[in-house]
C-alpha cells in the first residue's frame, strides 16, 4: 500500500520556522520514487545525515548510497536530516513524524533507516529523529512493524556507545554494503518473512560484514574494563570485518550531485579522486581505517567532472581526498582540467594541502579559472617535537618555503590548522605555534614587498580515536587545553608587529572532552547519551546548543552505580593488554602493529609513507588482497578539448 505524504500538514508549519526552505526538498537531481516500485519485495531506504540540512545535504556519502540504491528497480531511497528545535516543537505539537524530504513520507514507514555518522556528537540528534518517528529508542522494543535502524560512517567503527539504539551497523564503504543489505532484505521479503525481525538481523549479521549487537554479550571486569566481547547466537563472527570498493573507476558516483535550494556549507560540485591515506598520522583515524589508497584514474575523474558540471551549474569543482595533492598524477589532472574548462569561469579547489605536497604549479593550475582564494595548509602540531611524535613530517622550514613561495606569487591569505592536547604536549609546543605564525607573516611582507599579509590560525582540540595508534592515550583534560590556548592567544595579541595580520580562531576543549567520551565509550555510555538527550541536548556539534555542564551531570547520574565515569573514558591512559570496546570491530589494522606505532610515538620515530617504501606490515594489505596503488598510469584524459558546461545555473 502506497504511504502518503505529511506534506500537508507540514507546509503550515513552514511559515512559523526558521530557514523553511530546508524542509520543502524537490531539490535538482532528487528523486521521489513509487513508493511499491518493485511489489511487495521494494527495499526501502531512508538515509540520514543527524544534522542540519545545510551540512547534510552535501554530505559525499549519503548522496552516494542516495543514488545507487535509486538506481536498483526493486529500491527506493529518500533523505531526512535533523529537524531544528522550532520544528521539532510544532511537529510534537501537530503529530507531524520524522518526513523524507524527497517524497515527505513518514521515516517509520521505511525498511531500513541509515545514518552516516562522521562525528559522534550527531547521536543526541539520532534520538530526536527516532523519537518524532514513532520508533521505538531501544533496539530491543522494536519488531517488524519498525525500520531496521543501521548506522554508518566514520563514528560506526565503535558503535558501543549507541549499541542499544541500533539494530546494525556497517564499516567502511558503503556502496557495496547498502546492496548487499538490499539483497538480503528483498531475499527475505519474497519468502514470506520468515523468523520475523530476529530472522532478518541474523541474515544480516552471518554476512560478516554488518554488526548486530544484540548478537554480542559483553562482561566486565570489577574495574570496569571489559573483560570479552562475545557472540551469543551460533554462526555470528567474532569479529565483524570492513567493507573496501577497491575499483573506484566502477564506481562513479554520485553523477546526478544534488543542488542544494537553500545555502549549505559547500557550494561546489565534488569528485572524490582517491580514497584511504597512507601517510600514517597517528591522529587522524580516517587514514587509518580507509587504506588502502585506492586511487580513481584521471579518464574516471574526467568523465565525473564533465557529467557532474552538466548535471547541477556548479562553477567550482572540489576534487576531494584525506590529502588530495597526493593523487600520483595530481599535476597532470589539475592542469589538464585547466585546459579543458579554459575560459568557463569553472574554478578547481583543493581541500587543505600538505605543505610537502604543495607547489605553485598546481596551486596555478587550480586557480587558473577561477578566483584566487586563500590557501590552507595543517602542519597540526606547533614544534618539530610535536610533529615528530604525530608522524607529521614537516620540519618548520619546510613551511616557511612554501608559504614563501606562495605569497611570492600572488597569495595574501594563508590558514595554517594545527591541533591543542596532543600526546605528551607543552606549553611550549603550542606557544611555538605564534612563533611560527609571526615568522610566517615576516616572510611574507619580505618576499611580496607588502604588509597586506594575513595568516590564520585555527585550532582544534585533539580526541584520540580508535583504530589508531593514539587509541591507548590519555586525553588531555579540557582546562589545560584551554589554558594553553590562552597563552597562545596572549604571545600572538602581545607582539604588535604581528598581532593585527594573524587570525586567530579556536574552540574550547569542552566539546572535544564529550567527543572523547562518545568516540572510546563502551555500551554504558548509552545511558549517558540517552540522558542527555532527554535533558533537552540536541545538536551538540553545534556551540551555541552545547552545553558541557549538561553532559558532565548527566554523566554523573547515569554512571553514578559503575566504576567508570567522564574522566576514566577520556583522560585515562590504556594498556595494551586492556580489551577496548570496538576490538570486535575489524578495520584490518594489526593491533600489534598499532601499539608499536605508538610506543614509537612516545619516542619520536617517524615513519614513511609506505605507499612509497617498503611495507610496514600494518596488516591491510594481506586482508584486502590488494597491493597499494602508487600509479602514475601516463594516461591522459580524454577529450582534450575545451568543454563548456551548459547545466542549469545555480540560482
Amino acid at each position: 500500500m502506497p504511504v502518503e505524504s505529511v506534506f500537508d500538514r507540514l507546509e503550515l508549519l513552514l511559515p512559523l520556522v526558521s530557514k523553511p526552505i530546508q524542509y520543502v526538498g524537490g531539490e535538482l537531481n532528487s528523486q521521489v520514487k513509487d513508493w511499491d516500485v518493485a511489489g511487495d519485495a521494494t527495499v526501502r531506504w531512508a538515509l540520514m545525515y543527524p544534522d542540519a540540512y545545510e551540512v547534510g545535504l552535501p554530505n559525499q556519502g549519503v548522496m552516494i548510497l542516495y543514488e545507487v540504491l535509486n538506481e536498483r528497480p526493486d529500491a527506493l531511497a529518500e533523505r531526512t536530516y535533523a529537524v531544528w528545535p522550532d520544528m521539532e516543537k510544532l511537529m510534537r505539537e501537530n503529530a507531524v513524524p520524522q518526513f523524507t524530504v524527497d517524497g515527505h513520507r513518514p521515516v517509520g514507514a521505511f525498511d531500513v533507516l541509515g545514518m552516516s555518522f562522521s562525528t559522534e556528537l550527531g547521536y543526541t540528534n539520532m534520538l530526536t529523529a527516532l523519537d518524532l518517528a514513532g520508533i521505538p529508542l531501544l533496539a530491543k522494543d522494536r519488531d517488524e512493524s519498525h525500520p531496521i535502524v543501521l548506522a554508518g560512517g566514520h563514528a560506526a567503527f565503535n558503535p558501543e556507545p549507541i549499541a542499544d539504539f541500533l539494530d546494525a551497523a556497517v564499516v567502511g564503504d558503503g556502496e557495496q554494503a547498502v546492496l548487499t543489505m538490499t539483497d538480503v532484505i528483498t531475499a527475505w521479503k519474497s519468502e514470506g518473512r520468515p523468523g520475523g525481525r530476529e530472522e532478518l538481523l541474523l541474515r544480516l549479521a552471518n554476512t560478516g560484514g554488518i554488526y548486530v549487537p544484540r548478537f554480542y554479550d559483553v562482561d566486565y571486569l570489577p574495574d570496569g574494563r571489559i573483560q570479552r566481547v562475545a557472540p551469543n547466537r551460533p554462526g555470528v563472527p567474532y569479529r565483524v570485518h570492513k567493507h573496501t570498493v577497491m575499483d573506484l573507476d566502477e564506481w562513479p558516483y554520485p553523477k546526478q550531485p544534488l543542488v542544494p535550494l537553500a545555502e549549505s556549507v559547500h557550494e561546489r560540485m565534488s569528485v572524490e579522486i582517491f580514497r584511504g591515506c597512507t601517510r600514517g598520522c597517528r591522529f587522524c583515524q580516517a587514514g587509518m581505517i580507509t587504506r588502502p589508497v585506492r586511487e580513481r584514474s584521471l579518464q574516471g575523474i574526467g568523465q565525473m567532472v564533465e557529467k557532474g558540471l552538466a548535471a547541477t551549474g556548479f562553477e567550482e569543482v572540489g576534487l576531494l581526498s584525506l590529502s588530495s595533492a597526493d593523487h600520483s598524477e595530481i599535476g597532470d589532472l589539475a592542469k589538464q582540467l585547466a585546459d579543458r574548462y579554459e575560459g568557463t569561469n569553472t574554478g578547481l579547489s583543493l581541500p587543505s594541502t600538505r605543505v610537502d605536497a604543495f607547489n605553485i604549479d598546481l596551486a596555478n593550475e587550480l586557480s587558473r579559472n577561477g578566483r584566487r582564494s586563500g590557501l590552507t595548509f595543517a602542519p597540526e602540531g606547533g614544534s618539530e617535537r610535536i610533529r615528530k611524535v604525530i608522524n607529521k613530517m614537516v620540519t618548520e622550514d619546510d613551511l616557511v618555503r612554501t608559504v614563501s613561495a606562495a605569497y611570492g606569487n600572488g597569495w595574501r591569505q594563508v590558514k595554517l590548522y594545527f591541533m591543542c592536547g596532543l600526546p605528551t604536549e607543552t606549553d611550549e609546543d603550542v606557544l611555538q605555534i605564534a612563533e611560527l605564525a609571526k615568522r610566517v607573516i615576516a616572510t611574507g611582507r619580505e618576499v611580496s614587498g607588502s604588509r597586506d599579509i594575513r595568516c590564520t590560525v585555527s585550532i582544534g582540540g585533539f580526541v584520540p580515536k580508535p583504530h589508531t595508534p593514539f587509541q591507548w592515550a590519555a586525553q588531555e583534560h579540557h582546562e589545560v587545553v584551554d589554558a594553553r590556548l590562552a597563552k597562545l592567544r596572549d604571545a600572538i595579541r602581545s607582539d604588535r608587529r604581528y598581532a593585527k595580520a594573524i587570525g586567530f580562531r579556536y574552540h574550547d576543549g569542552k566539546p572535544g572532552a564529550i567527543e572523547g567520551l562518545l568516540s572510546r565509550g563502551d555500551r554504558r555510555v548509552g545511558r549517558v547519551i540517552r540522558a542527555v538527550w532527554e535533558d533537552g541536548g540536541r545538536f551538540d556539534g553545534w556551540s551555541e546548543h552545547f552545553s558541557y555542564e549538561r553532559w558532565e551531570r548527566c554523566a554523573d547520574q547515569a554512571l553514578a552505580d559503575e566504576p567508570v565515569d567522564l574522566g576514566w573514558y577520556t583522560t585515562r591512559e590504556r594498556e595494551f593488554t586492556e580489551v577496548l570496546p570496538w576490538d570486535h570491530i575489524d578495520s584490518g589494522l594489526d593491533k600489534d602493529w598499532l601499539w608499536e606505532d605508538w610506543q614509537d610515538a612516545v619516542t619520536g620515530v617517524e615513519v614513511e609513507d609506505c605507499r612509497w617504501t617498503p611495507c610496514f606490515d600494518c596488516g591491510v594489505c594481506p586482508q584486502m588482497g590488494t597491493e597499494i596503488q602508487v600509479g602514475p598510469t601516463g594516461r591522459q584524459l580524454l577529450p582534450l578539448t575545451v568543454s563548456r558546461p551548459t547545466g542549469v545555473p545555480v540560482g
